[in-house]
């Protein structure tokens, strides 16, 4: 593709260089430039990539696309300066995988739990359907029936417009996508053109990163703002922001809710560790899903895919059909007798939805034993918080290490003892080795009791001061389960 055709919906502001040049591809990381490429110079979190600029041009980069010029410039590479590189990086990606949003239609899931669960249920059952449908998700993307390994729950604008383009390649019509507050925030869905956005809920999360819970909101809020007028969004009315995400968007709004009149309503009529009955706008279905939060994202489900034009008699087909994601309340049964839930739990509203969602079903007729720990390196005012929504809600608590990244397994601990009452460290063990606390945990429970670990879910590792170890909660629960 030529240069020019490649930039030709951005605003430039000054050109050194030839325009007729063919690129031969786009990135933002100079290790993967190859000759022919155009390399676009990022101000990340991390790291700068105009300090790169003289590697992506050594490795044969033909144009560089950059906010500060360098002070030498070689000869032969055509250097295109912009205001900032973050906002014209996801169209100029778009421009050159041939505008596949235009191919397919994208729907985007945001919110603060619930992304992958919808996102995943949707396309499972757009499948089921017979459709071709292409998924990006925290869990694994999808090219249809392709497994695409993912490290990000949104991938940079690159990536995320190379898969949809591989996508409309294979003759996707439909792709689902989580929406993060990072992704939102360093405008890496730019240049993308969305056929509907869903909103599950909004709690404490990502404030690292954010610094603010306003921040946060304004970041998912900014996803709605965004949208075209042919596209729907469609909010969550039982969420205290529900109608604040969408009080500015030109899509078509509809809500949904478990609470209240709205345009899909339902009701939890009977409820075990075996699913749900419910009702979904005076129709009863049975599901294989267990609790409230679940009925609220499979409510977003049905909702989405009858706003995309499907029969609201074959979706209810298709949600008796569906099973949980991988990870997401994983419910086993002991040989013994308990019911053991690995959940990926992490923030304290989610915490609180699994915990709530078991006693719905207990009532009071066995024990709750939670395994629980937080990440490193990420927000640490949410760690007291999740000590004490877990003690609340359990008979016995052991907080252990998640993914402590960079940080000491044991003062992440601290960090979320310290939320503690003397009351709640009289049911609480410590145990920084995740393997030995689950254990432990197993070892407690009694038959009729619920042992939950909550944190990393699908998740099959540790990371460790730089270092993933395979670890999977699932792996060690079936382990002793065996033994």
């Amino acid at each position: 593709m030529k240069l020019e055709t490649l930039i030709k919906d951005i605003k430039i502001k000054s050109l050194t260089g030839d325009l007729q040049c063919d690129i031969t591809g786009v990135n933002i990381d100079s290790r993967l430039i190859k000759p022919g490429h155009l390399f676009v110079a990022l101000r990340g979190t991390q790291t700068d990539g105009h300090t790169y600029i003289g590697k992506a041009i050594a490795q044969g980069a033909a144009a560089v696309l950059c906010e500060t010029l360098p002070d030498t410039r070689a000869e032969g590479v055509t250097y295109v300066q912009v205001d900032d590189t973050e906002d014209v990086v996801g169209q100029v990606a778009t421009t050159f995988c041939g505008d596949p949003t235009s191919r397919l239609k994208l729907v985007g899931v945001t919110g603060t739990n619930g992304k992958t669960t919808i996102a995943t249920l949707l396309y499972n059952m757009f499948r089921h359907f017979g459709y071709k449908v292409g998924l990006l998700s925290t869990v694994c993307n999808y090219i249809d029936g392709e497994a695409i390994p993912t490290d990000h729950t949104t991938p940079d604008p690159i990536t995320l417009n190379t898969l949809l383009g591989r996508m409309a390649d294979a003759g996707c019509q439909y792709a689902f996508m989580e929406v993060s507050s990072h992704a939102v925030a360093q405008k890496r869905i730019g240049g993308l053109r969305f056929a509907g956005g869903i909103f599950t809920n909004l709690t404490r999360d990502h404030l690292d990163y954010h610094k603010t819970f306003e921040n946060y909101l304004k970041a998912k809020k900014a996803f709605f703002d965004g949208l075209p007028k042919t596209a729907f969004a469609l909010t969550n009315a039982d969420d205290r922001n529900g109608n604040v995400m969408v009080q500015n968007t030109r899509a078509q709004v509809a809500a949904y809710s478990l609470r209240s009149l709205a345009d899909f309503q339902g009701k939890v009529l009977e409820d075990g560790f075996d699913g749900m009955l419910l009702d979904i706008n005076g129709r009863e279905v049975n599901v294989q899903f267990i609790g409230r939060f679940n009925a609220a994202n499979l409510l977003a489900v049905y909702g989405a895919a009858v706003l995309l034009g499907e029969k609201p008699e074959d979706v209810l087909v298709e949600l008796s059909l569906l099973r949980p994601v991988a990870g997401r309340f994983d419910s086993m049964r002991s040989p013994s007798g308990y019911t053991a839930i690995v959940d990926y739990a992490h923030t304290p509203d989610a915490l609180e939805n699994v915990l709530n969602a078991i006693h719905e079903v207990l009532r009071g007729r066995g024990q709750v034993i939670t395994v629980v720990g937080a990440g490193g390196n990420r927000d640490k005012g949410k760690r007291p918080l999740m000590a004490q929504e877990a003690a609340r809600q359990s008979d016995r608590l052991l907080i252990t290490s998640d993914n402590p990244r960079f940080e000491d397994p044991q003062a992440i601990i601290d960090d979320m003892l310290a939320g503690l009452t003397a009351e709640d460290k009289k049911k609480t063990l410590a145990i920084v080795d995740r393997r030995e606390a689950i254990r432990t945990a197993c070892m407690l429970a009694q038959p009729g009791d619920v042992v939950l670990v909550a944190g990393k879910g699908h998740e099959d590792y540790q990371e460790i001061k730089g270092v993933k170890h395979h670890f999977d909660d699932r792996e060690v629960i079936r382990d002793l389960f065996a033994n």
